[in-house]
């Protein structure tokens, strides 16, 4: 199937030759549905916080979140291409939609029209001003989400990598110490690094910390292969293989490279003004309340456990009542110590209300397992749509999660994925038709196997920008 060529390229991505053989084999056979059981939902694997657990899980990681290693992580790779799709549309193919309508009347209450005005004539034309926005002027079709100004201060305006760095001072500091993550295309880190340069002592001063801010991005040995229609391997029209990234599930491995005990995962474009901060504030120092509680139970246990202690009605209790992993009876005790001894995640669910995006699912696994996963459409079965469908709550992807084991070592967190989640798509290049290979999200697939919480959050700490007309909604102005 591969030349001495073929081989050259795929070892210089850091990839072997049997890897890519399995993700051809996989376009051919597909991916199973995911055993999907149940929705989950508030008594069903949703916990719903009263206002004295919320009270208690913030004081609790208030007093031991100071004693941890915590990291913010978030993704905020690509360029904001679907962001901008309706501009381009208008500008290149002159489809002028109700969405461009709604942008130019309210062009004003954009926070980077300020930025955009120096570029603005008098009597310039509605396409040249959304030229402005995406190609010269701005150039924002050609940038991240991170680097677009998204809220507008009486100091000025305020790009997502700010907000981030405003939320980890809140919520995300050792001491005076706030360190956060970004994954980034290579082509943008310099952008990312620039603003950073300009902007990082502001925010220091006005929180009285001192950031740690480091980059990763995608590794090319997480790409996947394309292939044609028939299933063969897809060629560049130089002859060479091409690969491309595997989405967001591949940032496991950027993930598990970071030395941290908690790590808050958000992505880039769930940001909120200074003003509607409180809510996400108080909700994510609970979820790492939460997790810190169940985490120190669950250490509790195996040490128990490496002392000789006979516990495992203790442990599957806990499992079956907090952990929301549930065993068949007569499950081995190596099974049961199995099941304790994984990564803990504790996951913001909001409730459904329309939005786009992955569901809390009770998933039954190949040790006969009940527990909790967060299921996208395309993991699920026709058969079991329905279930999407009865679910109450959705994935705002709003994670804490403890990577640490009980004796103070690293999981390694690439032996708790599910190697046989992924889905296929069909794309285009070089206006030939191809097929890829994609991994669900970090929080899908990447994390199956971890011990998964999940704890009802309200609408307010959700506020993603799909869309540039987004940031025309409340939580925005």
């Amino acid at each position: 199937m591969f030349t001495k060529q073929d081989i050259a390229q795929i070892e210089a991505r850091g990839l072997s030759v049997e890897a890519v053989e399995r993700q051809v084999e996989n376009f051919r056979n597909g991916f199973p549905s995911l055993p999907v059981v149940r929705a989950a939902s508030v008594g069903d694997g949703v916990y719903r916080l009263s206002d004295e657990e919320r009270t208690e899980a913030v004081k609790h990681y208030d007093n031991q979140g100071a004693k941890l290693r915590v990291m913010k992580f978030v993704p905020a790779s690509g360029a904001a291409t679907r962001m901008f799709k309706e501009l381009f549309e208008y500008v290149n193919d002159d489809k002028r939609t109700e969405g461009i309508d709604r942008l130019i009347v309210n062009l004003e209450k954009f926070a980077f029209f300020p930025e955009l005005a120096k570029y603005l004539q008098p009597q310039i034309d509605d396409k040249d001003v959304v030229r402005n926005i995406i190609i010269d002027g701005l150039g924002y079709g050609a940038k991240p989400k991170g680097l677009v100004t998204f809220h507008a201060y009486k100091q000025g305006g305020r790009k997502p990598l700010e907000e981030h760095l405003v939320e980890a001072a809140l919520y995300a500091r050792s001491g005076e110490r706030v360190a956060i993550h970004f994954t980034v295309s290579p082509e943008h880190q310099a952008g990312f690094e620039a603003l950073l340069h300009e902007r990082q002592s502001y925010y220091e001063n006005m929180f009285g910390v001192k950031y740690d801010v480091s980059f990763s991005i995608q590794s090319p040995a997480t790409d996947t292969i394309a292939v044609n229609p028939d299933n063969t391997p897809f060629r560049n029209d130089d002859g060479t293989l091409l690969f491309r990234p595997a989405g967001h599930g591949a940032l496991i491995t950027n993930l598990d490279k970071l030395d941290a005990d908690i790590i808050f995962v958000k992505n880039i474009d769930n940001v909120t003004t200074d003003e509607r901060k409180p809510d996400t504030v108080e909700y994510k120092k609970a979820l790492a309340g939460k997790l810190l509680a169940l985490q120190a139970k669950s250490f509790e246990l195996l040490k128990a456990y490496e002392r000789g202690e006979d516990c495992d009605a203790k442990a599957v209790a806990f499992l079956r009542d907090e952990l929301c992993c549930r065993l068949a009876d007569g499950a081995s005790r190596e099974l049961i110590i199995k099941s304790l001894d994984r990564p803990i995640r504790v996951c913001g669910m909001v409730k459904n209300e329309g939005e786009p995006g992955g569901g809390p699912f009770w998933v039954k696994d190949d040790e006969g397992r009940e527990q909790l996963q967060i299921a996208e459409s395309s993991q699920i079965a026709k058969e079991d749509m329905h279930l999407m469908k009865e679910a109450t709550h959705f994935n705002p992807v709003d994670l804490v999660c403890g990577v640490m084991r009980y004796d103070g070592t690293k999981y390694n967190l690439a032996n708790y994925t599910d190697p046989k989640t992924g889905f296929i798509s069909s794309k285009s290049a070089g206006g030939r038709e191809l097929r890829a290979q994609e991994l669900p999200g970090l929080w899908n697939g990447a994390m199956a196997n971890w011990n998964t919480i999940f704890v009802e959050v309200p609408i307010s700490t959700f506020s993603p920008v799909k869309v540039v007309q987004d940031l025309l909604r409340p939580e925005h102005q």
